[in-house]
């Protein structure tokens, strides 16, 4: 009996070194590529052998960042976060998640996990249905610098989705003092539609449901390029005029922006190429006006609901041929009575259905004659 204990104990310690082995991988082990992006630049998913654990990189996560990334270990099977790692931890499979964007609504929405979301910022501007239909699940704890922590923490969450845009975000140090986890979601840096749209794969690995994921996001790709080729031959692309004023600033997507590409691959021209940044850079309204005057068509035209009243509020604008023509359109059919506007959440996720828009708006000759209804956007009369 005595040897049998001694064997149980020593077959015990066996057991608990190995794991402990296991469990105290160095960050150095995590080079398994679990996930590599084909479209996005911002993040990758890697993994170390004998751990089911990985670690979700984050590169760059706001505007003006260089070499700086951030990092959410993602546990499995009760296994520790690698030895020097910094980063955030959490389980995977959170089920109790808090979106600081209403883009993270939408990739969870497209997983089909909406009942997720258990906070947002701004509930009354989110468009989408479940959170709408469910105050009391889905709380709203406020605005970036305006958060209600109280709230927050009353809803338990297993993570908090965070975007920065000059900086990290200010959540960040109450957000360590809470022991709350935090992921930084860069979808809105990608210069690619489709990298945008790739982004739901990190959401689906901190679901654990990165398969799924990845199979939701496959055709995507398919269906944008299949549309991009119907217009890759045409010759004549219109000059394309964005946005309104903002304040007192005038802001132009940079020529190297999703924007530009969407509607590049829409067969169109984007007017304005001066700005080869990172960012969105304001011009005044003279420079504004010199470029509406060269345009065939107006898109993203702020908040105006008909021609009339975009006529009204920028009389110096009236008067340019594509306003003349009434060539102007706005991604707004998609809005709730707050002013949430779907275009700004499920657009990112469905770049292939913003593009079908832009075709039928620069060249619908492209497409069938029952093809040409328009799923975000619409024309103002």
């Amino acid at each position: 009996m005595k040897r049998l204990h001694l064997l149980f104990f020593a077959a015990a310690a066996l057991l608990l070194a190995a794991c402990g082995s296991r469990n105290a991988a160095s960050l150095d082990d995590f080079t398994v590529a679990v996930y590599t992006p084909s479209h996005a630049s911002g993040f990758e998913i890697v993994g170390a052998e004998g751990q089911r654990s990985t670690i979700l990189k984050v590169f760059d996560p706001w505007q003006g960042a260089e070499n700086t990334e951030t990092m959410l270990f993602l546990a499995r099977d009760g296994e520790r976060a690698p030895e020097g790692f910094e980063g955030q931890r959490v389980e995977a499979g959170a089920k109790r998640i808090v979106c600081l964007s209403s883009t993270h609504v939408a990739m969870l929405d497209a997983l089909g996990e909406t009942d997720r979301v258990v906070g947002v910022s701004g509930r009354d501007y989110v468009s989408n249905e479940y959170v709408s239909s469910h105050p009391d699940a889905v709380a709203d704890i406020g605005f970036d610098g305006n958060i209600d922590y109280e709230r927050l923490l009353a809803q338990r969450p297993d993570l908090v989705l965070l975007y920065g845009v000059n900086g990290a975000s200010g959540m960040e140090p109450k957000l360590r003092e809470m022991g709350i986890p935090f992921c930084y979601i860069g979808e809105y840096l990608e210069e690619s539609p489709l990298g945008k749209a790739e982004w739901l794969v990190a959401v689906a690995e901190i679901a654990d449901i990165r398969e799924r994921g990845e199979a939701v996001f496959a055709p995507v790709p398919e269906r944008y390029e299949a549309l991009k080729t119907k217009v890759a031959e045409v010759e004549a692309k219109p000059k394309v005029m964005i946005n309104t004023p903002y304040g007192d600033s005038w802001f132009m997507a940079s020529a190297e922006s999703y924007v530009a590409r969407l509607i590049a691959d829409a067969g169109g021209d984007y007017i304005y190429r001066e700005n080869t940044s990172n960012r969105s850079l304001p011009i005044d309204l003279e420079k504004a006006y010199l470029l509406a005057s060269g345009a065939d068509v107006w898109i993203n035209a702020g908040s105006f609901r008909t021609l009339a009243e975009f006529r009204a509020r920028l009389p110096k604008f009236a008067g340019v041929p594509c306003v003349r023509r009434g060539e102007v359109y706005n991604c707004d059919k998609r809005t709730n009575a707050a002013g949430g506007n779907d275009y700004w959440e499920s657009g990112v996720v469905k770049p292939d259905a913003v593009l079908h828009d832009l075709i039928a708006v620069f060249h619908p000759e492209a497409l069938n004659e029952d093809d040409r209804e328009m799923y975000y956007c619409r024309k103002l009369e």
